[in-house]
C-alpha cells in the first residue's frame, strides 16, 4: 500500500501547487446554486421544495470540472508509463487518483453544502440525510469520472467528451441521492441510501478496472 500512499500523496501536493481544483469546484457550487433563488424567486417555499435537487445537480456538474485533468498530465509527461510499469497494479493507481479527486472536489462539498443548502431554505431536520447522501454518492461521481477520463484521454475536447460519457451513468447517483435526501420523499429515504452504498460498492471494484483496462488501451 506504500505505493498506493505515495500516488495520493503525490497528486494531493500537486493538486495544492497548481491551484487547487477543489478550491474552484467548490467557488462553482456555491455561486450557481446562488443563482437558482434569482431563477426560481426569493418565495422559501418555491426554493426549499427544489434545494435538495439544486444542491445535487450542481455538485455532480462541480465534480465533472477536473476530469479531463485526471490522467492528462501523468500521460504528457510519461508518468502514467511508468505507473503501467511499476509494481502497483494499474487499478490501484487509477483508485488512488480517483480518491486524491474526490478528497479535492467532493470533500468540500460535503463541508459546503448543508451551507448553501441552509441558503436555499432546505429542512434543517433532513440535512444530515443529504449529507450522508453525498458522502455515498460524491464517491461514485469520482469512480465514474475516472472511466471517463480514461476512455477520453487524448482526444481533442476531451472535457467535453468526459461530460458527454460520464452524465447517463451519474443519473442513477442523481436520482437516488435525490431520494435520500427530499423531505417530501417516501419513506424515511433509508432505501436509498442504501441504494447509494451498492452503487458505490459496485463501482469502488468495477470503475478502477475498467478506467485500467481504458489506459492498457490509451498506452499501447
Amino acid at each position: 500500500m506504500s505505493g498506493f500512499r505515495a500516488l495520493l500523496l503525490r497528486d494531493l501536493r500537486l493538486a495544492f501547487r497548481q491551484g487547487g481544483d477543489g478550491l474552484m469546484a467548490v467557488i462553482f457550487f456555491v455561486l450557481a446554486a446562488l443563482l437558482f433563488p434569482f431563477g426560481l424567486g426569493p418565495e422559501p417555499e418555491a426554493l426549499a421544495r427544489d434545494a435538495v435537487g439544486i444542491v445535487w445537480v450542481m455538485a455532480l456538474l462541480a465534480s465533472l470540472l477536473a476530469l479531463d485533468r485526471l490522467f492528462q498530465g501523468d500521460w504528457e509527461d510519461g508518468t502514467l508509463d511508468l505507473m503501467a510499469l511499476s509494481p502497483l497494479p494499474l487499478e490501484l493507481a487509477v483508485l488512488a487518483k480517483a480518491l486524491a479527486h474526490w478528497l479535492l472536489s467532493g470533500l468540500p462539498l460535503l463541508v459546503a453544502a448543508p451551507i448553501v443548502a441552509s441558503m436555499l431554505q432546505f429542512d434543517a431536520a433532513s440535512l444530515p440525510r443529504l449529507v450522508l447522501a453525498l458522502a455515498l454518492g460524491t464517491p461514485t461521481l469520482s469512480l465514474l469520472g475516472a472511466v471517463g477520463a480514461a476512455l477520453t484521454l487524448g482526444a481533442r475536447r476531451a472535457a467535453v467528451l468526459v461530460s458527454l460519457l460520464v452524465l447517463p451513468l451519474e443519473i442513477p447517483v442523481l436520482i437516488f441521492g435525490v431520494a435520500a435526501a427530499d423531505p417530501a420523499g417516501i419513506g424515511d429515504g433509508l432505501t436509498h441510501v442504501m441504494v447509494l452504498g451498492a452503487l458505490l460498492a459496485l463501482a469502488l471494484p468495477l470503475c478502477p478496472w475498467a478506467a485500467a483496462a481504458a489506459l492498457r488501451q490509451a498506452l499501447e
